[in-house]
């Protein structure tokens, strides 16, 4: 594989990508946790969705 004279620009691109990439992917696994952590808490103290209570039906 010849990359040509530009070599370190194409690979440094590709490695820069990758790494914003898996930090991305990072964290919104983080936040995903978090945010079901925060929901269990909230669930564990009793608070509801408001939406779930006022089901109402179509007049």
């Amino acid at each position: 594989m010849n990359l040509g004279p530009h070599a370190a620009f194409i690979l440094a691109a590709y490695a820069a990508a990758i790494i914003v990439i898996g930090g991305l992917i990072a964290w919104v696994t983080l936040d995903h946790r978090a945010q079901k952590r925060l929901l269990g808490e909230l669930d564990s103290q009793g608070v509801r969705r408001r939406s779930t209570a006022a089901v109402k039906e179509p007049a």
